[in-house]
């Protein structure tokens, strides 16, 4: 007799344990996967550059022309800064002074520039276009987690060279940065459309 009632409230035991189980499984935390922050972009829309440049171009008027303060700037170099992205495109202006040494100079600088970025970027596209003024135009297209994920040069191959490079300043990973580096992507062809030189 004592060992059926033994039986009993074992048995008894592990239905209850097992009831307990289920019923802490069901309610037990389980976390959501990581997600990411919905980005709202506006429609674009362009200034007109003005100042005392050797260009002219339109950029977005959502971004902010600031002055490039690092110790290598030099004259007429800019950042045209979106502050709600922080992300920039930098430009920087030469005057190959018609000397085609020194214009094969600076389109190799930017090339090397762009293929720095070889060890984080799994793809590099090149595009070769020109603009409606007649300008050489070269977009170097970066995929990856890159620092700069679209580079540009713009000559008239005499004496005016102008590079511009996307950065973003922020460790956001560019999977999900993706609508903004499409967004500025068409800004920067835009730019290069507008571009004027003086």
């Amino acid at each position: 007799m004592k060992n059926n009632l033994f039986a009993v409230s074992l048995f008894c035991s592990l239905l209850l344990f097992v009831a307990v189980s289920c019923s802490n499984e069901e309610t037990t935390f389980q976390p959501k996967p990581k997600g990411y922050n919905k980005i709202d972009l506006p429609k674009h829309s362009y200034d007109t550059l003005k100042g005392v440049y050797p260009y002219t171009f339109e950029y977005s008027s959502i971004a902010q022309i600031k002055p490039d303060t690092s110790k290598t700037a030099e004259p007429y170099w800019i950042d045209i800064y979106y502050p709600e992205y922080k992300a920039n495109i930098q430009i920087t202006y030469k005057n190959p002074k018609n000397d085609p040494k020194l214009l094969d100079e600076y389109i190799r600088d930017s090339h090397t520039l762009a293929n720095k970025h070889n060890v984080k970027a799994y793809a590099i596209d090149e595009l070769v276009i020109s603009n409606p003024n007649g300008y050489a135009v070269k977009v170097f297209e970066l995929s990856g987690d890159v620092p700069s994920q679209i580079q540009f040069h713009v000559t008239d191959s005499t004496s005016h060279f102008l590079r511009g490079a996307v950065y973003f300043r922020t460790s956001t990973k560019n999977d999900s940065l993706a609508p903004v580096i499409n967004y500025m992507k068409e800004d920067v062809l835009h730019l290069i459309e507008t571009l004027k030189f003086k």
